[in-house]
């Protein structure tokens, strides 16, 4: 009952907050001293890394639910060392944070996309992929599918994992912390390939990954409360708030799961002796 009035108060208060993005209007360099970089009249947007620093950037706004789009193309050759990460955030010590990551490795060898999922400030759920293609030779869409009913990680449209609102089952969910899309590319070769046991090659440096056609379909909030309209009624452009897997996307998850999953904390049960986290038996 309380997921109906939810999503009934968010149906009154939904407004689309962007379509076709634009980096200058939509997002703020936050830090880098240059090394992140504002192309083509806003259409591009690339971070750079070398021994002395990485880089990275925000969105200007923040939304509470919303369905997020970007397009990435990630650091060529041999990344091993590097993380190029794109997630939403809240801030504070019980933030919700819902994550990709893309962990670099040698050259010839795959790229691992890394997700995970915080909620109340407690993460420890994550699940790890290969992904069906080479992320370096072209721009890919990695989107955040974020309603009350779940979280939505896909690639290319392809769905590759769902966290579902199992709040009715004592599970934390996100829903009352607006986040920030946050992003950077930064050297973490302590444990980022193989376990730390390959570090960054700076000969290589500087290691460079692009981003375009940044889209968003969301409420925006602000400091001084929700910017969204009370007077716009559902419409087409809010099919986002109620979407689920089909069946068709129920497929997709598990042929992904099947081939491409390498980590999944649902199945460790050495991590969890005291048993596996709640949502893993129930979801």
């Amino acid at each position: 009952m309380a997921s109906k009035i939810l999503t009934s108060l968010l149906l009154i208060t939904f407004v689309v907050a962007a379509s076709a993005g634009n980096f200058n209007q939509d997002f703020e360099i936050t830090w880098g001293d240059g090394r992140a970089k504002i192309l083509n009249n806003g259409q591009l947007l690339t971070l750079s890394l070398d021994k002395a620093s990485g880089s990275g950037f925000r969105s200007r706004n923040e939304y509470l639910f919303g369905k997020i789009d970007m397009q990435l193309k990630l650091v060529p050759g041999n990344s091993a060392g590097t993380v190029t990460a794109y997630y939403l955030s809240s801030l504070g010590n019980t933030h919700d944070e819902i994550d990709f990551e893309f962990l670099g490795n040698l050259s010839g060898d795959p790229y691992i996309l890394h997700t995970n999922v915080f909620t109340q400030g407690k993460g420890n759920r994550e699940q790890q992929f290969y992904l069906w293609f080479d992320p370096t030779k072209d721009f890919h869409i990695y989107s955040i599918l974020w309603n009350p009913q779940s979280i939505i990680f896909s690639v290319d449209g392809t769905p590759i994992r769902e966290f579902k609102n199992l709040e009715s089952k004592g599970v934390p969910f996100p829903k009352n912390q607006a986040m920030r899309i946050y992003s950077s590319l930064w050297n973490a070769d302590d444990w980022a390939t193989r376990g730390g046991l390959v570090k960054t090659d700076w000969s290589q440096a500087p290691f460079t990954a692009s981003y375009r056609n940044f889209n968003a379909q969301a409420c925006v909030w602000t400091s001084s409360g929700s910017s969204c309209s009370s007077n716009n009624k559902p419409s087409a452009n809010q099919s986002w708030l109620k979407q689920s897997l089909d069946a068709t996307g129920q497929a997709r998850i598990q042929w992904v799961q099947k081939n491409y999953m390498i980590y999944n904390y649902c199945t460790d049960t050495k991590r969890f002796p005291q048993g596996l986290p709640p949502e893993c038996s129930i979801a």
